[in-house]
């Protein structure tokens, strides 16, 4: 039974474990290491940072990070969603974006963010049925292994917090 609860740090190996399998895909970031668990907790949003547990196994996490310290995108976060490689297609991803957007409107988050690589199709179909849309294309944004790399970005504005 699958079920999704508030991230901490004593799940920290699983997320960093999950992370370095994203990492070796090379399509889930531009990263090449995952950070301290010390550099992780301090970027997220401990309110909108979820893991789900497959019984009592971490099979993915998802979180909110700030896409800046300026107070007028304080309602605006960056997601993340990793699933581990032997539990894709589950819908793990599904449930942990559902439930991340539902956190982020109890949080105050009017807008999330995403940069996807264009490869990444399961994560572009994902965060579609999620109400996010295809907002631009960032054409060779970074290398990655002396490749340039090309950046799809979406949005999904809410539809309940910061409407006035």
């Amino acid at each position: 039974m699958l079920l999704t609860r508030k991230a901490n740090e004593r799940d920290w190996d699983a997320i960093k474990s999950i992370y370095e399998e994203g990492i070796q895909t090379g399509n889930a970031t531009f990263e090449t290491n995952a950070p301290s668990k010390e550099q992780w907790f301090s970027s997220h949003n401990t309110e909108c940072s979820l893991v789900c547990l497959d019984d009592e196994d971490i099979v993915g996490w998802a979180s909110l990070s700030s896409v800046s310290s300026r107070c007028v995108y304080a309602g605006v976060g960056e997601d993340s969603i990793y699933v581990t490689a032997s539990a894709r297609g589950k819908g793990i991803g599904h449930l942990l974006l559902g439930k991340l957007v539902e956190k982020s409107e109890e949080n105050g988050f009017w807008t999330i963010q995403t940069g996807i690589f264009p490869e990444n199709m399961m994560s572009i179909s994902l965060h579609a049925k999620h109400g996010f849309r295809e907002i631009g294309l960032r054409k060779k944004v970074g290398k990655m292994n002396g490749v340039w790399r090309d950046v799809l970005f979406m949005e999904r504005r809410s539809e309940i917090v910061g409407i006035d």
